[in-house]
């Protein structure tokens, strides 16, 4: 499989023939879809070592702005062509399997988010691209892309191997990229939101909290603000994931399922690599937990800070706020407590500026790493005021805001950037959690309304159906689609085919008693079917968890 848009010049009976998209390139790869051999012009035959058998092509795109000067694009369809001319030779079990699998697929594709760009490495902050060697950039964009954010990484794992193949193989980002032409006193400027959501522990909300062995954290999240301006760039990051140690969550038909924090693994290891990797790549870490500091919550809190207490990192600060409990009955404005409390902090950490001669200004030193339960509602409105304290000075420092100007007093780019941040709020929680974002109605006008209030309701009543009956098939199709789980034609049965045990049989049972021509059978009636109703949903509420829709792909050691 592939995803990355190109021209199929032909698809025949035997030979999938496509063309790169580099301007003025003329070479054509041919895939066998016999023997799934990859030929380019002029070249011997690759032999694929997997079993592949769908190519996934963008067939329709959507410009999404410039960037540099380079077009960015939003996948907005997609086909998936089968290597396979016929489907006869699979059994009926197989059969099914694949059309599950193919719906699974599907599934991933059809949600939002997937952009690429043909010739600009969209996976990197531009910092980072500030900062690299004449060898990086004479890298193919498959070869230099930041592993974490390329979703189409596994599908493009044999072309890796063959250089000769790379300008066939374009890096997909999945998350949320806004690009706007804003007006302040009559200057013109570029601003442009780009998240970047990790494919290591990628999942849902309730299936992937925490952290995997290597350190990788649920939900994880970078998100770069960019200002363009005559010439000149600036970019401020931040960062957003799950509490980096072992806890899970999983649904059991409550509508708040209580986090368990692991009692059998070593916590201190895994955050240890998680703020290692933080560190290296982003420098100094300021933690921002939002997490509330009583119920269910309180014990990640605890935990939390003190593991961060035990690492004894001068490079890591941790800050709790309790975001419910600072903005209960609407005062919302106690949030610029925390804004106020980590300024000094941010003014350290900086941000990156070029000027209009590419010469560098000043550098980011350090990120904040913000996080909720989900890291999501209260995480985006966080970020969002964080990024707009650091546009007041960039803007400043370019000569578009005049000294004494605040950005909250430029309508018109408010207005944009507040429905920008709100989307991307929605963006990610789309991804994870199945619904729009709550608490948007703050972001987007920068006060909370009953309206809002009646539809973050809403959307908690679809996260509850979602994250019981139907994630389950959302996480095996990210899964299946990362590579964490592969098909293979020869295996037997598949996990799709898990058998349900006794406590469903209680579920299902239907007994024929029909209530009878006396008062006393039709008691009889009455009690029966009352008492099985009572068992049935203490069954059910009992063993809640097994209910639920849960992933049958990936063994469940490596989803805890």
């Amino acid at each position: 499989g592939n995803l990355s848009y190109r021209d199929i010049k032909s698809i025949c009976p035997e030979k999938f023939y496509i063309e790169a998209c580099d301007d003025g390139a003329d070479a054509v790869l041919a895939i066998d879809r016999v023997s799934n051999e990859m030929t380019l012009t002029g070249c011997t035959p690759v032999t694929n070592t997997r079993y592949w058998m769908y190519l996934i092509v963008i067939t329709k795109k959507r410009n999404v702005g410039s960037l540099l000067g380079h077009a960015v694009w939003k996948a907005v369809d997609f086909d998936v062509i089968s290597y396979k001319k016929t489907v006869l030779h699979l059994t009926e079990d197989q059969t099914q399997d694949n059309k599950t699998f193919l719906s699974m697929i599907n599934n991933v594709l059809t949600t939002d988010g997937f952009y690429f760009c043909t010739d600009y490495d969209l996976t990197h902050t531009l910092q980072r691209l500030a900062d690299v060697s004449h060898d990086f950039q004479e890298m193919s964009l498959l070869e230099r892309a930041d592993q974490r954010f390329v979703w189409n990484g596994s599908l493009l794992r044999e072309f890796l191997a063959q250089p000769e193949l790379h300008k066939f193989a374009i890096p997909v980002v999945h998350g949320f990229i806004v690009m706007k032409p804003c007006r302040i006193n009559g200057k013109i400027f570029e601003w442009i939101l780009i998240s970047r959501r990790s494919c290591f522990r990628a999942g849902v909300r309730y299936y992937v909290r925490g952290i995997d062995s290597e350190g990788h954290a649920a939900n994880f999240v970078e998100t770069e603000q960019i200002v363009l301006y005559n010439g000149g760039r600036a970019s401020f990051v931040q960062t957003r994931g799950s509490m980096p140690f072992f806890w899970s969550q999983r649904p059991n038909l409550k509508y708040k399922p209580k986090p368990l924090i692991s009692k059998n693994t070593n916590h201190m290891d895994g955050i240890q690599r998680h703020f290692d990797s933080q560190v290296l790549i982003y420098g100094k870490q300021t933690i921002l937990n939002l997490v509330n500091q009583k119920g269910s919550e309180k014990p990640l809190e605890q935990a939390f800070a003190k593991m961060v207490s035990g690492m004894e990192n001068g490079m890591i600060k941790y800050v709790a706020f309790d975001f419910h409990k600072e903005c209960s009955r609407m005062r919302w404005d106690r949030l610029n407590i925390l804004v106020d409390n980590v300024a000094e902090t941010q003014d350290e950490y900086s941000y990156f500026m070029v000027d209009t001669e590419g010469k560098v200004l000043s550098q980011q030193k350090g990120t904040f790493r913000s996080n909720c339960m989900d890291c999501l509602d209260r995480t985006n409105v966080i970020q969002s005021m964080l990024a707009r304290r650091s546009i007041q000075s960039q803007l400043q420092r370019m000569g578009v805001l005049h000294v004494a100007q605040r950005i909250e007093e430029q309508a018109d780019f408010e207005k944009i950037y507040k429905n920008a941040w709100a989307d991307n709020a929605n963006a990610c929680a789309k991804q994870y959690a199945g619904t729009g974002a709550l608490k948007t109605d703050f972001t987007r006008t920068g006060k909370r309304t009953q309206m809002g209030l009646v539809m973050d309701g809403v959307n908690s009543a679809i996260r509850y159906y979602k994250n019981n009956f139907s994630d389950g098939f959302r996480q095996d199709s990210i899964d299946l689609f990362l590579g964490n789980y592969a098909v293979y034609e020869t295996d037997g049965p598949t996990p799709l085919r898990i058998q349900k045990d006794w406590k469903f049989l209680t579920v299902m049972v239907s007994l024929s008693l029909f209530p009878g021509d006396t008062w006393t059978e039709t008691l009889a009636y009455v009690l029966f079917w009352g008492t099985a109703a009572a068992v049935t949903a203490a069954v059910i509420v009992f063993n809640g968890r097994d209910f639920v829709d849960a992933p049958k792909l990936v063994q469940k050691e490596k989803m805890d």
